[in-house]
């Protein structure tokens, strides 16, 4: 888990450090989030401790699953967060609520 830890947590956190920044994340504080990339990658869970996203070890409430073009173009802003789901490059399963909560927050 560290390495997961080191490998992915300083990325995300430039990533997305204007919407923290923001407090687009403040809703999501102690909330877990599973990203899972097509292709039986890897996925790793995320959550959002004391203004820093967090790579995490354990269970978690929602599964997002995509390609990692559309998890990049998510990030980076460059498509509408909704058009992803809905022309399911992004699939988001159990507590969908929570699964559609981050993809307003960076639309």
């Amino acid at each position: 888990m560290p390495l997961k830890q080191l490998a992915a947590e300083a990325p995300l956190n430039r990533l997305f450090a204007q919407a923290i920044s923001d407090g687009e994340f403040d809703d999501f504080e102690g909330r877990r989030i599973r990203q899972e990339v097509n292709g039986g990658q890897p996925g790793i869970t995320i959550g959002f401790w004391a203004g820093r996203l967090r790579v995490i070890d354990g269970t978690w409430e929602a599964t997002i699953r995509g390609s990692l073009a559309a998890f990049k173009t998510l990030a980076e802003r460059r498509q509408d967060p909704d058009q992803l789901f809905f022309q399911r490059h992004l699939i988001i399963e159990s507590d969908t609520e929570l699964g559609l909560a981050p993809k307003k927050s960076v639309g």
